[in-house]
């Protein structure tokens, strides 16, 4: 069967020009259909968004969807206008939001949702479409209609038993895929799930708080067809284990592979396995995602980090050391006073970071966050949970909690460690990324982001997302 598996955009147009991963879950499935047989097809709409020009092309029998929150209203509509241009399109919608909400995705347009993982899920729904059969033994789905009906569910499978990801089917994408400064930029799994519990995270709660982990040598024969010098390991923590960690560096450097490694750790791996980061810089670390999330402890144990702020330290000294850059993440809670954001843009710069980002907390669907404050919510307009929206109430008002936010921005990094970042990565690379910052920026200061996406204003409670 020939079976079109399409990446969609985000709802707003900074999100893909902030960065663009290649879309690894669909190089996962095309690799699964493609052993079985069936003609295989990857549209990534966020570069080529010409839907109703890739279904004339390629004719597909099958279209497949993946979506984050963010990108619920977008999937819907695209899997609405397949069936309009084909009514005879089947059409299967899975990913991260149809995980966490699958009753969302309970649409006319759409006849089989894929909960949790889909390698093994797609491929028997492709057989029995195939074969005439029905879908009510498929594990891990659910089918629309009133009511939606759901199958068993589906333990997620060995990551060793799923194939390699087929990059082929992204060839003529690869040169667009970046994160930031870090182009070219492949993207490659070796786990699933962590062994933290934030509370505004639902990526521990999808496995089951299961840390699901590759063999090292099958990574390393991955890697070597990677052919981008950069590569960001997609993991939800790439270090938890550190043995396993330590033994893909060593095979790595036996390999003899040269590339440049951008990862996520948590604050508490590090402090405690300063020499597995030095390993890995060894052999090509070169920035690590580090999501430090607050400025008190009180505020750290309220968000379930399991960290300290002595540990952070512990850690911005340790990778500094190293000569690996920080990429810090801080959350910022609509509660924030003026004091509040006062009180973070100091503790970024007594940290004396290189380079943080700042996201608005967000309860995003399945994680323990929005269970506790679903009634709280402001808007439940997919769109808005960006993480530049508070869908929260807030304690400034809108105006000024922008303001605020545009202004951490500004003040909290130094203007000198801003210049070595550039001559760091080059003013070339960095040059976009300055300018859609002071885009962002202005926008923050004139209201645009309080608005929601478009300049539209947010739809009230009992919208798409509920």
């Amino acid at each position: 069967m020939r079976v079109l598996l399409v990446q969609p955009p985000c709802s707003a147009w900074f999100i893909d020009r902030v960065h663009m991963h290649e879309p690894l879950a669909l190089e996962y499935l095309g690799a699964g259909l493609k052993a079985d047989g069936h003609e295989v097809e990857v549209v990534d709409a966020r570069i080529d968004p010409d839907m109703e020009g890739a279904v004339r092309r390629f004719r597909p029998q099958i279209v497949g969807l993946t979506a984050y929150t963010n990108q619920l209203n977008v999937a819907k509509d695209l899997a609405a206008r397949f069936k309009a241009l084909d009514p005879e399109l089947f059409i299967v919608v899975g990913g991260h939001h149809a995980t966490v909400r699958p009753a969302d995705f309970n649409e006319a347009s759409i006849d089989v949702v894929v909960i949790g993982e889909g390698v093994v899920a797609l491929q028997e729904v492709v057989r029995n479409l195939e074969a005439g059969a029905p879908f009510a033994n498929i594990r891990g789905i659910a089918l629309p209609g009133n009511p939606m009906e759901f199958s068993e569910e589906r333990p997620y499978t060995d990551l060793d038993a799923l194939p390699l990801p087929d990059r082929s089917l992204t060839a003529r994408y690869r040169k667009h895929y970046f994160s930031e400064w870090l182009r070219p930029l492949a993207s490659v799994r070796t786990s699933l799930g962590c062994t933290g519990r934030c509370s505004f995270c639902a990526l521990w709660s999808v496995t089951g708080g299961r840390y699901l982990q590759r063999d090292p040598e099958r990574v390393v024969a991955e890697l070597a067809t990677v052919e981008e010098s950069n590569v960001f390991f997609c993991d939800d923590e790439s270090m938890c284990d550190a043995r396993r960690m330590g033994r893909l560096a060593d095979l790595i450097r036996e390999a003899g592979i040269k590339k440049r490694y951008f990862l996520y750790s948590r604050v508490d791996t590090i402090v405690r396995h300063p020499e597995l980061c030095s390993k890995w810089r060894d052999v090509g670390l070169a920035q690590v995602f580090v999501g430090m999330e607050s400025f008190s402890d009180e505020r750290l144990r309220a968000l379930k980090k399991g960290v300290t702020i002595d540990q952070q330290a512990q850690a911005v000294r340790i990778l500094r050391e190293l000569g690996v850059l920080l990429y810090a993440s801080f959350v910022v809670e609509p509660s924030f006073t003026r004091e509040d954001f006062r009180e973070l843009t100091r503790y970024v710069r007594a940290l004396d970071l290189r380079y943080a980002s700042f996201s608005v907390l967000t309860p995003l669907p399945g994680t323990e966050l929005y269970a506790e404050r679903e009634a709280e919510l402001t808007s439940d307009q997919p769109e808005l949970f960006d993480f530049l929206h508070p869908v929260l109430p807030t304690t400034l008002p809108l105006p000024e909690f922008y303001a605020e936010y545009a202004r951490l921005y500004e003040k909290a990094i130094p203007l000198r460690h801003g210049l070595r970042t550039v001559a760091r990565y080059g003013l070339r690379r960095m040059l976009p990324q300055l300018g859609l910052l002071r885009t962002l920026l202005r926008e923050l200061r004139t209201g645009y982001l309080a608005h929601g996406p478009q300049g539209t204003e947010g739809r009230p409670k009992g919208g798409a997302c509920r």
